[in-house]
């Protein structure tokens, strides 16, 4: 039997929604074995952490180095994995790291990689979708292993309990790799909402606001949400850049998208669109997200969202 490579994703040391889905896809094609990528003393309790998917068993790394030298590491530890397992293929969470973690990964093992998959077929074609969504791609590597980047939210995750055999493992971090610097890393999420890529459900901001996102928070907030901003909202400066929706900032795939005060430029358009509901709020009738919006209210943000935050405050007392 095929043996499928996921490299588990973590958030403040718990394991993801994003991993279950790797293990899903990966159940598709054969045994799925998770790397789990720790500091020093950490590795059991990430380890831990993974309780749900169809995961068959999980290797654990320990090493400081992935803390200090960031993808430069964890891409070392995944190709040394990679050729000692020689499974049929790689999944990696299709995030900022995790793309360019698999890009290094093909790069050091001459491998083909595929980016922002939305499905894996149990031949390894991915279906990824192109052209601001417009195209869909099927796309095959032709020999050998392939690395994909999966994106968020596309497949639905088999939620059966996991109960992997555990094993602790080494790989070297190479002299080259030591001397990259970690200079950056993603924002922590404030006010305890869940990551925006992670979410279920995204309440967005953009023009529409006038910089002002309490309601559009308020309303996130009522739902657990995550808030998502256009990049007309962050180019001015209103709502951090980590938070920007769009072809240049994040893709996101929830259960419910609700974009309030965005008109729908392509752009944005090309981060949300696989959205499984959409609903729009826009005093502008003709704005072009009306379009793709299962639901639309045709309103001033400021009006709509308050009375509909308190509905669901309601639903919850």
């Amino acid at each position: 039997m095929s043996n499928v490579l996921i490299l588990a994703d973590f958030v403040a040391e718990k394991c993801t929604k994003s991993t279950v889905e790797l293990a899903t896809a990966g159940a598709g094609i054969g045994e799925v074995t998770a790397l789990v990528l720790a500091p020093v003393g950490k590795g059991a309790a990430f380890a831990a952490s993974i309780t749900q998917g169809p995961i068959t068993k999980v290797l654990v790394i320990e090493s400081d180095d992935f803390a200090r030298h960031g993808v430069a590491a964890a891409a070392d530890a995944l190709a040394h994995v990679t050729q000692e397992l020689q499974p049929a293929g790689v999944l990696v969470v299709s995030h900022a790291f995790g793309k360019e973690v698999a890009g290094r990964v093909a790069m050091k093992l001459k491998i083909g990689i595929i980016t922002d998959a939305v499905e894996v077929s149990t031949d390894f074609t991915a279906t990824q979708l192109v052209f601001g969504g417009s195209t869909t791609v099927h796309s095959k590597v032709a020999q050998g292993c392939a690395i994909i980047t999966v994106r968020p939210n596309t497949i639905t995750a088999n939620f059966v309990a996991a109960t992997p055999v555990i094993e602790n493992t080494t790989a070297p971090i190479s002299d080259c790799s030591k001397k990259a610097t970690l200079t950056s890393s993603e924002p922590p999420v404030q006010g305890g909402r869940p990551e925006l890529t992670e979410a279920n459900i995204v309440v967005s901001g953009g023009r529409g606001t006038n910089g002002d996102f309490a309601a559009v928070e308020a309303f996130a907030d009522s739902l657990g949400a995550a808030v998502g901003a256009s990049r007309a909202a962050t180019d001015a400066g209103w709502y951090p850049h980590s938070h920007q929706v769009g072809q240049t900032g994040k893709t996101v795939s929830p259960a419910l998208y609700v974009a309030c005060g965005i008109s729908g430029a392509i752009q944005h358009r090309a981060g949300m669109q696989t959205s499984k509901m959409i609903v729009v709020v826009n005093k502008d009738p003709e704005a072009p997200l009306f379009e793709l919006a299962d639901f639309g209210v045709v309103g001033d943000l400021f009006t709509v969202l308050p009375p509909a935050t308190e509905g669901v405050q309601a639903r919850k007392a």
